[in-house]
C-alpha cells in the first residue's frame, strides 16, 4: 500500500521547523517565552534578566517544560496547526554559537533583545537551548508522544522550504482553482478552499469557515525532489479541467 502521509516523527519534526515558543516551565512555575528552534527541532530560548532561566549558571543545566504553537496565516488571520510540549534540559548556548542561535530565534520573533544576547555580560538576555527528553504533540487530528530518539533522529520533510513557497503561491493567487479541483475530485462543494499543508507525499486542503475540515489528497507517488512536488501540485489544480 503507498504510504500517503508523512511519518508521524517527520510530520512533527516539520512543524516544529515553522513552531515558535510561548511558554517555559521551570520548577512548578511557567511564564511566557520568546525563542525558535534551530536546525535540530531543538527549542532556543530569549531569557531577559529577572526571568528565572537568566539565574542558571552558564555551566550548568535545568530540567524545563517548552509549549511551541505552529500556525498557518490564511486571509490575514492566524489559524492553530499543532501545539507540542517539549521537556528536556536548558543550558545556555556558548558564545560561540550565540550568533547562530539569534539568527535563528530572530526567524520567529525578531526582538532588539538579541543583539544584547550576542554581545554578552553579565545583565545582558542569554540564550538557552533545550536538549529534547520528549515531545508530546497534538494537531488537531492526532495526538501522541514522542521520544528523544524518534524525534532528533528524524529530519523534517525533504523539500519543506520549496513546499512553503508553493504552498503560499496557491493560496495568494489560485485559490479559486484549488477550489475547483477539490470539488471534481470530492464532489461535493469546497467553500473557502485553502493549501493547509504540502509535503512530498501529498497535499492537505482545509476548507469551510464556521466548521473546517481537511482534506488530504495523497499522490500516486511520494514526489522525488521539488520540481516533482510542483508537477503533482500542478496535476492537482487542473484536476478540474
Amino acid at each position: 500500500m503507498p504510504v500517503t502521509v508523512p511519518p508521524i516523527s517527520e510530520r512533527i519534526r516539520s512543524l516544529a521547523t515553522s513552531a515558535a515558543p510561548t511558554h517555559v516551565s521551570l520548577d512548578g512555575s511557567a511564564h511566557a517565552t520568546r525563542g525558535g528552534v534551530d536546525g535540530d527541532g531543538r527549542p532556543l530560548l530569549l531569557v531577559k534578566p529577572g526571568e528565572p532561566l537568566h539565574l542558571v549558571p552558564a555551566a550548568e543545566d535545568v530540567v524545563v517544560t517548552v509549549d511551541l504553537a505552529a500556525t498557518r496565516t490564511l486571509g490575514g488571520v492566524d489559524h492553530p496547526r499543532g501545539l507540542l510540549k517539549m521537556q528536556g534540559w536548558a543550558r545556555r548556548v556558548p558564545a560561540a554559537e550565540a550568533r547562530d542561535a539569534a539568527v535563528a530565534v530572530a526567524a520567529r520573533c525578531p526582538d532588539e533583545a538579541l543583539f544584547a544576547a550576542v554581545e554578552g555580560g553579565p545583565r545582558a538576555p542569554g540564550l538557552f537551548r533545550v536538549d529534547v527528553g520528549y515531545v508530546i504533540y497534538l494537531t488537531g487530528q492526532e495526538s501522541g508522544m514522542l521520544d528523544a530518539e524518534d524525534y532528533l533522529g528524524t529530519g523534517p520533510d525533504p523539500f519543506l522550504d520549496a513546499a512553503e513557497s508553493m504552498l503560499d503561491h496557491v493560496n495568494a493567487a489560485h485559490r479559486d482553482g484549488l477550489r475547483r479541483a477539490v470539488e471534481a475530485l470530492t464532489g461535493a462543494p469546497a467553500p473557502e478552499a485553502w493549501l493547509w499543508e504540502l509535503d512530498r507525499y501529498g497535499a492537505t486542503v482545509r476548507t469551510g469557515a464556521e466548521s473546517p475540515a481537511l482534506i488530504r489528497i495523497p499522490w500516486p507517488r511520494p514526489a522525488a525532489g521539488p520540481r516533482d512536488l510542483e508537477r503533482a501540485l500542478v496535476h492537482l489544480m487542473d484536476s478540474s479541467r
